[in-house]
């Protein structure tokens, strides 16, 4: 006699997930307000702040446009990643959806890849947008293969903020998950240079920047677009070390989560 949740056969898994992820997109598809400041947000920041100087050299061999459209594009997908999951999570567990979660035959494991690939998805077309008003708009020109790496580097390196949006989702209630994902991401957006150029920012932010898990990610899309930084290298190595302890806090969170409500 077996028990816990019902035996699945390894050839439904892939159409239980796809399924479930269908089904998860839509759910952030409709959550309007969340959906299109996701997409709209970094067009319209880089309309405003690089439509006027985008042919201007902002370093060797790089326009500010291009520039700017790099620290775009790691604002547009960190920023979809912390509030995917920092919100919806928090708000799924608000509902009670986590205890439907635990009567229904679906291994968490993809409850958490649907919830991961949605992200990606909508990370992804909120790329493909921002890159096509880039230039078709406002004219940024870069090599094909520089769009590619660009778009791949920001989606492969976005895992921290998956995990970021885990641990505010299970250390906050539902009711203070979008506070509290707004404050974290957006100061750290900004103390990172994403918004507005290091140079421009004050002294003491300068200082504390090269801590920041989001200043490594924008580094790693300031370099593929062909600024200088602090190297691949470095800030893949802080990326990793973050994402590891960024992901031990989202687990702490959850074990606590679920020891208080069925333990």
């Amino acid at each position: 006699m077996t028990t816990g949740r019902p035996l699945l056969r390894p050839g439904s898994l892939g159409t239980i997930l796809l399924a479930h992820t269908g089904a998860q997109f839509i759910s952030f598809v409709r959550n309007v307000a969340l959906s299109a400041v996701s997409v709209v947000m970094p067009v319209m920041l880089f309309a405003l702040i690089a439509m006027s100087g985008a042919d201007r050299e902002y370093a060797p061999g790089v326009t500010f446009g291009a520039f700017y459209l790099a620290s775009m594009a790691a604002y547009a997908v960190s920023g979809i990643m912390v509030f995917n999951f920092g919100v919806t999570v928090a708000v799924d567990r608000g509902e009670k959806i986590d205890l439907l979660m635990r009567a229904v035959p679906l291994p968490p494991i993809l409850y958490l890849l649907a919830r991961v690939l949605t992200a990606l998805a909508f990370a992804l077309i909120a790329l493909v947008v921002l890159f096509g008003f880039a230039q078709l708009v406002v004219g940024v020109r870069l090599p094909l293969d520089v769009w590619l790496r660009l778009g791949a580097v920001l989606l492969v390196g976005s895992v921290q903020f998956i995990a970021l949006g885990f641990a505010i989702a299970y250390l906050t209630g539902p009711n203070a998950a979008v506070a509290v994902s707004n404050l974290t991401y957006l100061v750290l957006a900004f103390a990172s240079g994403i918004f507005m150029p290091m140079d421009s920012l004050p002294e003491f932010v300068r200082q504390i920047a090269p801590y920041l898990p989001t200043y490594h990610y924008a580094q790693l899309a300031w370099t593929t677009v062909g600024m200088d930084g602090a190297g691949i290298a470095t800030s893949a190595g802080w990326l990793v070390g973050y994402t590891i302890a960024l992901f031990g806090l989202a687990l702490f969170a959850y074990r606590r989560e679920e020891g208080l409500r069925f333990g």
